[in-house]
């Protein structure tokens, strides 16, 4: 399946190495550069089709406009004037022949007192009809937007709004350096406020150090007021990380309906590029929906929407802002090769904000499927190496470790089986297994192959077990082996 290359600049697996070989996307400043410029990190993500299984994209019409305002019930001025004409021409007809006869003299005092009395009517109803009500004007910040030709929140509006819904967020890395110095690096990304309890959306990435190293994070309001931040929980393969913090008088965003975004639609990204240009705002629009983006060889594969903003390092984790100035979505990922320009990847804010209100209720996604076992991306990766290619051993992810009370105990699973499909769909990797565990629910039963050394290179069997999944719950790693 062709994806783009990714860790061409930091390596095979940069997550597994010490604080300072940063991933993600969150800028920092690396103390020891010459320049102290910003390192990129998570800058190239994987890109993989769409099967033909994926429903269609859903296209967004707008609705019809509303009817205009009118005034009273009755008849318009417009009406009223032209009745009058009419009675005006009958009354010249009739006064013409009132000249021949006098006998029509009453019938003209008689339209002449009517015509008075309409006049009167007229004059006393002209101060009903004044302007359309207040609730229906249209506000003075919407205007038509010269591209799409569609009712939009000025674009200065909404940085506006931004700068009270947007922060930076930050954490302090101490670490040693090649001369067993201790030094200290700032990882920075971006986040958004999505309560105004002080809840505050931001990737995983961005926090990873702080999750697992147990570093403060610092949350930066646009004042320049910091506040430290509780972790409330994680998602780690959604790429998605929920912050707490004190504060008061917080202005939430406005979540808009990623379902109804289509190509083409305005997109406005407000973050901290390089981690340094806070609250900078790139614009473009949406280029493509349904992309399949995964961070590196480990990791699953994530839905999301491709924006032609600019996108740089610390960007990640800022809010996508649509024509109406509503959230669409979470920047977290960008295109980085030579001549390649433009091409930034987003988590769509519907599924950004199930998986908050999950953490915050539950501390954890609910429903994910759990079978039981430790894994290793580094050890996977040295026996697809070496094993397969030297010994001709099939491709799949090792098994480290079993949960004694898992799934895979239950079924069967060993230590140093290595998984090799589940329900007949290969299993190559870590990110093949993990995107296959997505596919199911606590209860669903899988059917999962394994092979069995018995002794060095081809040597063993392929079994198969059925195995009934359990909730993963907030199990995410464990002695330094992550567990599915």
């Amino acid at each position: 399946m062709p994806i783009f290359d990714s860790k061409k600049n930091s390596g095979e697996n940069g997550l597994e190495q010490s604080p300072s070989g940063f991933t993600g996307e969150a800028g920092d400043r690396d103390p020891g550069s010459k320049n102290g410029t910003a390192n990129e990190i998570y800058s190239d993500a994987h890109y993989i089709p769409l099967g033909e299984s994926v429903d269609p994209p859903k296209y967004y019409t707008p609705s019809p406009p509303k009817e205009p305002a009118t005034g009273r019930k009755g008849l318009s001025r417009t009406a009223v004037t032209a009745i009058l004409c009419a009675v005006f021409a009958v009354l010249g007809c009739v006064s013409g022949a009132g000249i021949v006869s006098r006998r029509t003299e009453p019938y003209i005092q008689e339209l002449q007192s009517k015509v008075e009395e309409l006049s009167e009517s007229l004059d006393g109803s002209s101060t009903e009809i004044r302007e359309v009500p207040a609730e229906t004007k249209t506000p003075e910040v919407i205007y038509v937007d010269p591209v799409t030709s569609e009712m939009s929140v000025r674009p200065s509006d909404i940085y506006a709004a931004a700068c009270a819904q947007v922060v930076g967020v930050t954490t302090d890395v101490t670490y040693t350096n090649f001369f067993g110095q201790t030094s200290s690096t700032a990882v920075s990304g971006t986040g958004f406020i999505m309560s105004s309890e002080g809840y505050v959306i931001t990737n995983y990435h961005v926090i990873e150090y702080a999750d697992r190293y147990n570093y403060a994070v610092r949350v930066i309001m646009h004042d320049g007021s910091a506040y430290e931040a509780a972790i409330v929980g994680t998602e780690i393969n959604n790429d998605i990380a929920v912050l707490k913090i004190s504060a008061q008088d917080l202005i939430p965003v406005i979540m808009g309906d990623s379902d109804l975004i289509s190509v083409g639609d305005s997109a406005y990204a407000v973050g901290n590029p390089l981690g340094e240009l806070e609250f900078t705002m790139t614009s473009g629009t949406v280029s493509a929906l349904n992309r399949l983006i995964r961070a590196d060889n480990s990791s699953p594969s994530i839905n999301m929407f491709q924006i032609d903003a600019a996108i740089n390092s610390g960007n990640s984790g800022g809010p996508v802002y649509n024509s109406l100035g509503e959230v669409i979505g979470v920047v977290t990922a960008k295109y980085s090769e030579n001549g390649v320009e433009g091409i930034g990847f987003a988590i769509p804010i519907n599924d950004a904000r199930r998986i908050a209100e999950d953490i915050i209720k539950n501390g954890y996604v609910t429903g994910k499927a759990y079978m039981g076992i430790y894994y290793d991306e580094s050890n996977t990766s040295i026996y697809n190496r070496y094993y397969r290619n030297l010994w001709g051993s099939p491709k799949g992810v090792m098994v480290l470790g079993i949960d004694k009370n898992g799934p895979a105990k239950e079924a069967g699973i060993k230590e140093y089986d290595t998984i090799t499909s589940i329900d007949g769909r290969s299993v190559e990797n870590t990110s093949d297994l993990l995107n296959q565990l997505k596919r199911y629910s606590p209860g669903d039963s899988a059917e999962i192959t394994v092979f069995r050394a018995t002794g060095s290179g081809t040597k063993g069997e392929s079994v198969t077990v059925t195995v009934i999944f359990a909730e993963a719950g907030s199990r995410t790693s464990a002695n330094g082996m992550s567990i599915a």
